[in-house]
């Protein structure tokens, strides 16, 4: 099991420095179609971030609950980007053909637009999950050699 880290230097830099890092990760996100980035970096330092809060303050401290909670959201990312799929379909189109996605009161442009933000935002989520998950899998197995050897 992960412990918390004993320093109280290390724990008060993770307080300034894990929201820091999650402002850029959503940055990289958001602005990820406009330049270097998009959701699967954005998912990376997201999921960073949350990783990062557990190595500090430890599985069981209340800053790390969001990253426990994120693990029921495995398959929320591919269901967002299958649904924007599909929604483009349903317009008449082909799968994730932005221009078909139906939306009343938003011209062309903005339909893409959001279409590929939405998208973004499917693959960050499933990154970010299986980032954190794969962290906790790692604990586990740390946990069970201990109770094996112990």
């Amino acid at each position: 099991m992960i412990r918390s880290h004993d320093s109280i230097i290390v724990q008060t830099l993770g307080r300034f420095l894990i929201p820091v890092v999650q402002m850029f990760g959503l940055y990289v996100l958001f602005f990820g179609q406009y330049g270097p980035g998009g959701g699967f970096v954005g998912g990376v330092i997201l999921g960073t971030g949350m990783i990062l809060s557990v190595l500090i303050f430890g599985h069981s401290a209340s800053r790390s609950l969001i990253a426990k909670d994120m693990l029921h959201a495995d398959g929320v990312g591919m269901l967002i980007y299958a649904g924007v799929g599909g929604v483009c379909m349903i317009g008449g189109g082909e799968f994730l053909n932005y221009a078909n996605l139906e939306i009343p009161g938003l011209e062309d442009a903005s339909r893409r637009s959001l279409g590929i933000v939405l998208t973004q935002i499917g693959v960050a989520v499933d990154v970010a999950v299986t980032a954190v998950s794969i962290v906790f899998s790692l604990s586990a197995e740390e946990i069970i050699e201990d109770s094996i050897n112990g």
